[in-house]
């Protein structure tokens, strides 16, 4: 990559291969025509922040070349010096998922990085949370309201008298009723519902509220001997079912919540943070309301960060399906055994007859703010969401709400959506996350501290009590990517011991969002 000078009075722009006939333009607010590089290029017209400009004649069909990739074909003559984007770069077709190369890029033996530590919660199974909270989970979107007024009334009445407890969170979803329970897709939902309430960070203390007449029984969501609730005193799970003859009226089903509640706070309080090694972080990677600097500046220090950690032994989930099908070859070169290759193809096979039953396809992705960011379309977005994975062996593959076993870099196929993809994380043992963003969003979750990373100086300046790194920094020239990314990993282990983000800091908690591929009823 070449990086610019900071001078922000000289026309820049960001070159990311020496092959590339395109880069983007570097400075706050885009150039106007007539802007010339110290390269000797002019621009023939006005290019906004982020977008492309053609470094050299481009006749109508021609290769559009970015990351050393073709990420598109010129609709028509574009003379150097040209803007380049969705209207005038014609996409190409999709990578056929057979033929692809296999393990042919697996690097060395990665050195150790050893001595890292944070203070975490280790609970009874092994796993390690970064924060103590105590988790209501629910078997049908009918009782979520009712839930949702028991945890304000835990938070101000019982909370404070658990001081190591960090909060009270309803894990509240749409599901549970009114759907196919028994049709193909089903277990999906189902098991991510149940893997949620097991997230390291509820500490095997996680509460279930039923409604009682719903589809998803308690006893199809926990199975027998899975049910990892227990209350204080015995082995019975710490299940409060709203029709149960003993509730007469509203308030007595909000006392059975609270009443049980105190129970598991208690159990809570127990816990104490003590040090644990860096390989107990379990991070999940993901980018929203990107721009064509999430691949330049953001993305890349998330990459380097993620290189650290498995080196440290620990666990990193990149995801996101649509947003790394086109480069599923710089994937299935990566993985680590044939067996990691064919499961990634399977993910990505599965989710091209899940869109054409949808009737759409990978045009979909990207967004209208993905494009006014420069992003002309999903090939170039997925060069720049592929580089959160670095450059480490994939190691393993995770379905849509399975839950992790193994250590490593592993692709955990989700949907591109930020709140379905956390959701889906969060299932699969997460612990700590990292979100990056060009054109800015308020995500964050209850379940995890949520890292917030700014892809350019602008949004980190805008939004300077919303973002907790600004990676803007790469492409002004004041920071390296190598920089950024060790300032991550110590956040990483800073986070995990219980700092808070700013997504903390402002309650800023989405809703869980399931993918559910089942028909309804």
């Amino acid at each position: 990559m070449t990086t610019p000078t900071s001078a922000n009075n000289t026309p820049r722009y960001i070159l990311m291969h020496d092959n590339d006939n395109v880069a983007i333009v570097v400075n706050d607010g885009g150039l106007p025509a007539g802007a010339v590089f110290p390269s000797g290029l002019t621009l023939l017209e006005a290019v906004p922040q982020g977008h492309k400009v053609a470094l050299r004649d481009l006749k109508q069909g021609d290769h559009v070349i970015r990351y050393n990739v073709t990420i598109g074909y010129a609709s028509k003559d574009l003379p150097a010096g040209s803007w380049l984007a969705e209207h005038n770069v014609e996409m190409p077709p999709a990578r056929e998922l057979t033929g692809l190369p296999v393990s042919t890029r697996l690097p060395g033996p990665l050195e150790p990085l050893e001595g890292y530590t944070f203070q975490g919660f280790r609970n009874p199974d092994g796993s390690v949370g970064t924060r103590n909270i105590l988790a209501i989970t629910t078997t049908v979107q009918c009782v979520s309201g009712v839930v949702e007024f028991a945890v304000e009334r835990i938070k101000r009445e019982l909370l404070p008298k658990y001081p190591n407890v960090d909060d009270v969170v309803g894990l509240e979803h749409t599901y549970g009723c009114g759907v196919a329970i028994e049709a193909p897709g089903a277990p999906i939902p189902i098991r991510t519902i149940r893997n949620i309430a097991l997230n390291p960070n509820f500490g095997g203390q996680a509460m279930v509220v039923s409604l009682g007449c719903e589809k998803l029984q308690p006893t199809r969501l926990f199975p027998k001997g899975s049910i990892p609730i227990q209350n204080a005193g015995g082995a019975d799970p710490g299940l409060v079912c709203l029709q149960d003859a003993q509730h007469v009226g509203f308030m007595s089903m909000i006392d059975s919540i609270m009443k049980q509640a105190e129970k598991n706070l208690a159990e809570l309080n127990k816990r104490q943070r003590e040090t644990v090694p860096a390989s107990e972080l379990v991070v999940g990677v993901q980018c929203g309301g990107s721009d064509a600097f999430s691949g330049v500046t953001a993305n890349p220090a998330v990459g380097f960060a993620t290189d650290l950690l498995v080196r440290a032994g620990a666990t990193v989930m990149f995801s996101e399906v649509t947003e790394v099908r086109d480069g599923i070859d710089q994937l299935t070169s990566r993985a680590s055994s044939p067996e990691v290759a064919d499961a990634m193809i399977r993910e990505m096979a599965w989710y091209d007859e899940y869109l054409t039953r949808g009737g759409v396809d990978r045009s979909a992705n990207t967004t209208p703010g993905n494009k006014k960011g420069g992003l002309s379309n999903i090939v170039e977005k997925a060069m720049g969401s592929i580089v959160k994975s670095g450059s480490a062996p994939i190691s393993g593959v995770l379905s849509p709400g399975e839950k992790l076993t193994q250590k490593g870099l592993i692709y955990a196929a989700t949907p591109a959506s930020d709140f379905i993809c956390g959701t889906l994380q969060l299932a699969a043992g997460m612990n700590v996350h990292i979100f990056t963003t060009g054109r800015g969003t308020p995500y964050g979750l209850a379940e995890v501290p949520v890292i917030k990373v700014a892809t350019r100086n602008d949004l980190a300046n805008r939004w300077h009590d919303l973002m907790d790194i600004n990676a803007g920094r790469i492409a002004s020239g004041e920071a390296t990517i190598a920089d950024v990314g060790w300032e991550m990993f110590q956040m990483l282990l800073d986070v995990a011991s219980g700092k808070e983000t700013w997504a903390e800091k402002w309650k800023l908690h989405n809703a869980l969002v399931l993918f559910n591929p089942a028909p309804v009823t």
